[in-house]
Formats: C-alpha cells, sequence, structure tokens
C-alpha cells in the first residue's frame, strides 16, 4: 500500500490518471476545493474518514508506488492547468512581514505608530478579496471558456463567487493599473476618497462586511489637514500591489490576516502598551489546541479572548482536516474587548467562509453569551489565550452575578490566572473540554508554602473535582510578548474511564526549533505533542500520567518539569572498574615503553 507521507504525490497521480482538476477531486471525495489544494501543498495529510476515501480510491484505480516515480513531471502539467505557482510561491511569514513593512514604512512620519495598522490592515483586506476574486474568475474561465463570458455570468449572479467585488472596487482599478471610468456625480476627487468609496462599494454588494472593513474614512480631515495623504496611501498600496505578494485563494496560509496584525503590533504597538501576544496565539500552538480538544460536528466552540479569532479558526480547520465531509461545521463563538482586533477577528471569520458570532466586550466583567435567564451560556469546547498574570478589582470577585468564583475554589488575590480558568469551566456544559494557555506560575504557585495561598486553594478545588486532564510545558521563547514557556491546562467534565483520577502531565519544552525572532514548534512535534496526551500512556522523558493522589502528595504542584525530567540520564562507571582499567592501562604503557626501547636499539639510538 502507499505510505500517506507521500501524499502531495499520491493525490496529484490520481488526479492524473483521473484527468480531473483539483475541483473535480473534491466533489468525488466529497471535501473542499481548499483542501485538496492544501494536500497538494503538503499543507496537511488527510486523516480520518479523507483518508480511507483517498486509499478506497488507489485501490478502485490500481495506483502503484512506481507510478509515482513519474508523478513530478505530471503533477507539473496539471499544475499549469490551475494555476503557474508552486508550494514555494505560498507567501511565508518572512515575506509577509517585508510586504507589511515596506507598506508602513509608506506612511511613517504622517502617523503614529499605533495608528498604522488602522490604515494598513483594511487595504490588506480589499486586496485579498480581490484576489480571492480573481482566482474564482480564472476557475469560473474554464468553465465557461473565457473571462468575459465569465465575468458576464458572475454579474448576473453573484452568488457563484464568495464575495463580489464591483468593478470600481478590485485592485487593479485601485492600484490604478487599470483605468475604471468613474460617473461624473461618483468621481472621486482625491485617492483617499477613491479608497473610502470602494470600501463602501464592496460592504454594498457584500453586506455581511458592514462594520467590518468600512471603519476607515481615508479621506478624512482636521482642521483642514488631511489624516493621512494620498501620496502616503499610493505608497501603501504599491507595497501591497508588489506581484511577489499575492494573497489569493491558494497564496497564503490559514490566520495570515490574525499574522500580519500581530506583526504591526509587535513592531509598533508597544507605544500604547500593548504587546502582540495580548492578540495573537503562536500559530503552532492554537494547531496543538485545536489537535487535542478534537472538535466534532456541530459542537460549539467559545473563546473569550478571542483576539483575531485564530483559535477559533483552527478548531473547525483541525474538524476538516480530520472528517471527509463536514455537513455540520462549529458553531464558533468569540469575545474580544479591543476594538481593532474584534475588527480582524470578523475578518479572519469572513476569509475563511467561516460562520460564527463575534461579540466586543470584556469578558471577564460583561460576559456577553448568556442563556435566556442571564446564567452563562455553556459551551462544547472552550479554547483560549487570555492575558496572563492579569490583575482584576476585586469589586470583579465580589460581585459576580454568574457564581464563577465562590462556587468554584473561591476568590483570587493579585493575578487573574484562575479567574479565567473559571470562567472557563463555568463555561463548559456537562461534558465540555477546554484548552486554556496560560503562565507556568498558575499551576505552582503556593504550594509548598506554609501560608494558605489563594490560587493553590482554587487549583486543590479543581484537583480534587477531577476537572483538570492534563497541563502541557509549551517550549520557552514561543510568544511574542514574553519569553516565559508558558503551558497548556487541559479541562474535560466527563473524563473517558481510563483517565478518571488522573492528570497528564507533558513536558514538551524540547520540542522545538530555533527560529527569528522566537522559536517555534515543527509540525511532527505538534502532531507528537496531541498524539501522546490524547493516549494518556507514560513515556521517558515526555509524558507522565499521575493520580490525583499524587498531585495532593507534592502539595497540587501541578507543573510538568516536576514529574518529567527532560536531561539525558549520566551513566557512572562504579569506581572499582575504574581502578580495574587504569591498571590494565598502566600495563599497556610499561609495554609500549619496552617495545620503543627496542625499536631505539635497533636503530643504534638510546631513550
Amino acid at each position: 500500500m502507499l505510505e500517506i507521507r507521500d501524499i502531495s504525490k499520491v493525490v496529484k497521480e490520481i488526479r492524473l490518471k483521473l484527468n480531473m482538476s483539483q475541483e473535480e477531486l473534491a466533489a468525488k471525495l466529497g471535501v473542499s476545493f481548499a483542501t485538496v489544494n492544501r494536500w497538494e501543498n503538503e499543507k496537511i495529510k488527510p486523516r480520518g474518514k479523507a483518508r480511507k476515501a483517498i486509499f478506497a480510491l488507489i485501490e478502485e484505480i490500481g495506483l502503484k508506488q512506481s507510478d509515482l516515480e513519474k508523478s513530478q513531471d505530471s503533477a507539473g502539467l496539471i499544475k499549469k492547468r490551475r494555476r503557474k505557482i508552486s508550494k514555494n510561491d505560498v507567501l511565508g511569514t518572512k515575506s509577509l512581514e517585508q510586504m507589511l513593512w515596506n507598506a508602513a514604512c509608506s506612511i511613517r512620519g504622517e502617523k503614529d505608530a499605533p495608528k498604522f495598522k488602522d490604515y494598513i490592515l483594511p487595504l490588506l483586506f480589499i486586496k485579498r478579496l480581490s484576489d480571492v476574486f480573481e482566482d474564482e474568475v480564472e476557475w469560473l474561465s474554464e468553465t465557461y471558456g473565457d473571462r468575459k463570458t465569465a465575468l458576464s455570468i458572475i454579474d448576473a449572479d453573484n452568488t457563484l463567487v464568495r464575495f463580489f467585488i464591483p468593478p470600481e472596487a478590485r485592485w487593479p482599478v485601485v492600484s490604478g493599473r487599470e483605468y475604471y471610468e468613474w460617473p461624473e456625480d461618483r468621481k472621486p476627487k482625491t485617492l483617499g476618497e477613491q479608497l473610502t468609496s470602494t470600501l463602501r462599494a464592496i460592504v454594498k454588494k457584500n453586506p455581511d462586511l458592514s462594520g467590518v472593513i468600512d471603519i476607515v474614512d481615508y479621506n478624512e480631515t482636521r482642521n483642514n489637514e488631511r489624516e493621512i495623504s494620498d501620496a502616503a496611501l499610493s505608497g501603501v498600496i504599491e507595497a501591497l500591489s508588489d506581484p511577489r505578494y499575492r494573497i489569493g485563494l491558494y497564496d497564503v496560509e490559514p490566520d495570515f490576516l490574525g499574522r500580519a496584525y500581530e506583526y504591526l503590533l509587535r513592531k509598533f504597538a508597544e507605544g500604547q502598551g500593548q504587546s502582540a501576544g495580548e492578540f495573537f496565539t503562536p500559530t503552532e500552538v492554537g494547531w496543538l489546541m485545536a489537535y487535542i480538544m478534537r472538535p466534532m460536528q456541530g459542537e460549539q466552540v467559545y473563546d473569550f479572548a478571542c483576539g483575531s479569532a485564530g483559535l477559533l479558526i483552527k478548531c473547525e480547520l483541525a474538524l476538516q482536516e480530520r472528517e471527509i465531509k463536514v455537513q455540520r461545521p462549529l458553531k464558533l463563538h468569540g469575545q474580544e474587548l479591543t476594538g481593532s482586533s474584534y475588527a480582524i477577528a470578523r475578518m479572519n471569520m469572513v476569509i475563511h467562509d467561516m460562520t460564527g458570532e463575534i461579540l466586543r466586550g470584556n469578558s471577564m466583567v460583561n460576559p456577553k453569551f448568556r442563556e435566556s435567564d442571564s446564567s452563562l451560556k455553556k459551551f462544547d469546547i472552550v479554547v483560549a489565550n487570555p492575558m496572563w498574570n492579569q490583575p482584576f478589582a476585586t469589586t470583579v470577585y465580589e460581585n459576580d452575578p454568574f457564581d464563577r468564583f465562590e462556587s468554584q475554589g473561591g476568590v483570587t488575590t493579585s493575578k487573574g490566572d484562575w479567574a479565567w480558568l473559571q470562567h472557563t469551566v463555568a463555561s463548559l456544559n456537562q461534558t465540555g473540554r477546554a484548552a486554556v494557555v496560560i503562565d507556568t506560575g498558575a499551576v505552582t504557585r503556593g504550594s509548598g508554602s506554609r501560608t494558605e495561598d489563594k490560587e493553590k486553594k482554587i487549583r486543590k478545588w479543581f484537583v480534587d473535582n477531577d476537572l483538570i486532564e492534563g497541563v502541557i510545558l509549551l517550549p520557552d521563547n514561543l510568544f511574542y510578548n514574553t519569553t516565559a514557556a508558558g503551558i497548556i491546562i487541559v479541562f474535560n467534565k466527563n473524563k473517558p474511564p481510563a483517565k478518571k483520577e488522573k492528570i497528564v502531565l507533558v513536558n514538551a519544552s524540547q520540542e522545538y526549533k530555533k527560529g527569528k525572532p522566537k522559536n517555534y514548534i515543527p509540525d511532527k512535534s505538534i502532531r507528537k505533542i496531541a498524539g501522546a496526551f490524547i493516549k494518556g500512556d507514560d513515556i521517558e522523558r515526555f509524558v507522565k500520567v499521575i493520580k490525583v493522589r499524587e498531585s495532593k502528595e507534592n502539595d497540587y504542584n501541578l507543573s510538568p518539569s516536576r514529574y518529567v525530567d527532560t536531561s539525558e540520564k549520566v551513566t557512572y562507571m562504579p569506581i572499582p572498574e575504574i581502578l580495574k582499567e587504569l591498571d590494565g592501562l598502566e600495563k599497556k604503557a610499561v609495554e609500549i615503553d619496552k617495545d620503543l626501547k627496542s625499536v631505539f636499539k635497533k636503530l643504534g639510538m638510546r631513550k
């Protein structure tokens, strides 16, 4: 049987033998076109039902290992049929950051650094929508024979594309590379006016984008001065128009908008006292959480500090990767306090064609997702990366109408880590599960102390009630706002029998590769960590499964490093054996000396 590691070649060879496009193969397998594309670009591997369906098709057409030796050339022929790009053309992190840096440099000096993102990101979003629209026009041109016919059909039926972009709002017109004849009564007098009209034109054709992109006035004037000049805007547009930086359907990784936002925050937003880590979870950490949660079709997923909505999106992508056909997508719910990241979250959901509800507000003070009786809404899954060690006023705990604290271990003190975890469990239904990234100190503070510690008291309550399925220690230097490792705490209100009264501790501190400026967890390690956690068996220097009583004996210290030593064991030779070896070496030295004297004597030399 063909090995799954050859999946890129396998899928291409299947299409060659069946003379199918990616769209046609996707339809045959009952998956999305994007999924087949990601298989061929080796971004993901098919799992579960999708994997079985591919192997059934392999058997049906009689594909053999020897066929793959020819597939390299064949794949090239097929690729030309769809797009003239290769895997190397996919916009990587460095290229994305270079594009954004070029765009930011175009308006430096005109706007305060923190405001850069407010002008750049909506333009980036327009560019994305326009590039995707062009991809879909190209695809439909193959169906209808030529581009002109395809465009006329799309004009008649806008539902043929994800988002219909009217002619005046398409990027070639925005960038000045194509002429558009504006009606006299709508002809913009400035580039800023044109861009604002562009946003409104897109929203008019796509009402779902209302309040997402039409929140910036590029022609705004204060004290008879433009907030941002046409020259600066032109520079941004030129930076985004560089042909190296296409961002269509096949050109970017998932959550590229989140990564773009993270980069701009990290680069420019320190002046606001904010840091990128407050809004963006490293991609590989998000995938790890999604794989551990193993979301099922139709489940409700909640992120109470959703930032760019990356964790929610990865849960849906993980479901799509595992299932051959998703008939009931996840119901995604997110709440975000910061207005700019709230807008990015909505953009991100739109770009991924995912349905969900993103609300704005402070989840600790005013959680927006509630039942009809005003109690907290309960979810199947909670994933989150709240701000670490965040202080809250005591009034938050004392006047809590949702009973999140006193009934779940008590009230914490200065640090809000366990307050967020209490909110997490209070938001789970009777069979719910959760994965939350938090500071490593949350699982150790207070242990070993003779004085009563409120965090330890809360931790004790969670352990005693068998709510903690496990803790994963992450590598150092993954997050942009800190070099600290961080941990993922996994909760489960319906543990399988084999895991009851047990806690799975994974020390993944060595599962990383050096990167610039931050370390990262490679894909192989992501799957290794997730697989080991789900299986829940001891692995030397990696996983330790402890019983609840053992955590009690260690004063409720749940740090994986306490139970899992990742250092290589040094074997020492017993002293008698060392002495015996030295004695042997001394005897051998005497013999060598004797032989040398004999040689020198024969040569007429004396030592």
